[in-house]
């Protein structure tokens, strides 16, 4: 033990000042301005919202698929739910976090990404009911499918942006699994309008194009998101 503390017990009044703020430091205090609390119960009814508003839009612009009176009502229904939990699913996952937390639960995101794109993928390869007016490609012509991706991406896309502003500065670990659910949920929901939009019922376009979307949507949003939230995270941020 140093023998200059008994010393300092017998100066009990002594208060050393604090060493000044360095420059850096001080102009950052200065820069700091309150912040609302993010509300995600509020922010996934506004992506919810907007979003499937949107991809209405576009099915009532594209028209519905002229086989529609043709297929099982079962596939139509089924699939057609599917797509939207999937979509309703992964967004919640995104946007709302654990009881008592803060940060998004990307652990669980991330999984549930990779879960449904495969999903997907597999069911088109599986289930792919045809009726009059229905038009088969094959394995051969699947790449003329970019037309069915394009539209997926462009439906992606708006649910991917409100989430991404929805989530500025809030993704300070995880953020790349984070935007592939967002991106995923995004895919599932291009994955509806097609799925009511396209009347191609052959099953490497189902499954590769249609469940692709889910995949590209997701890899995209992983790439691009967490730049976006970064560069636009305002100082001292939720």
């Amino acid at each position: 033990m140093s023998p200059n503390v008994p010393e300092l017990d017998r100066l009990p009044g002594l208060a050393l000042p604090p060493p000044p703020l360095g420059g850096a430091l001080e102009a950052e205090l200065s820069r700091l301005a309150p912040v609302a609390p993010r509300r995600p119960w509020r922010d996934l009814a506004r992506v919810g919202g907007l979003s499937l508003a949107y991809a209405a839009a576009l099915v009532v612009l594209l028209t519905v698929r002229r086989d529609l009176h043709g297929l099982p009502v079962w596939w139509i229904a089924g699939y057609g739910a599917a797509w939207f939990a999937g979509f309703a699913t992964l967004a919640y996952l995104a946007l709302v976090p654990r009881r008592g937390a803060v940060m998004p639960r990307w652990r669980t995101t991330g999984i549930a990404a990779v879960i449904v794109a495969l999903g997907f993928v597999t069911a088109g390869l599986v289930m792919h009911p045809s009726a009059e007016g229905s038009i088969e490609l094959g394995l051969a012509r699947v790449h003329e499918g970019h037309g069915c991706l394009e539209l997926g991406l462009l439906t992606a896309l708006v649910p991917v942006v409100l989430g991404a502003l929805a989530l500025r500065g809030a993704l300070p670990v995880g953020s790349r699994w984070t935007a592939a659910g967002l991106g995923a949920a995004g895919g599932s929901l291009g994955g509806l309008v097609l799925h009511l939009h396209c009347p191609i019922a052959d099953a490497w376009h189902l499954g590769l194009v249609h469940g692709g979307v889910v995949i590209v949507a997701a890899v995209l949003a992983a790439a691009l998101v967490p730049r976006v939230v970064e560069r636009r995270a305002p100082t001292g941020s939720r």
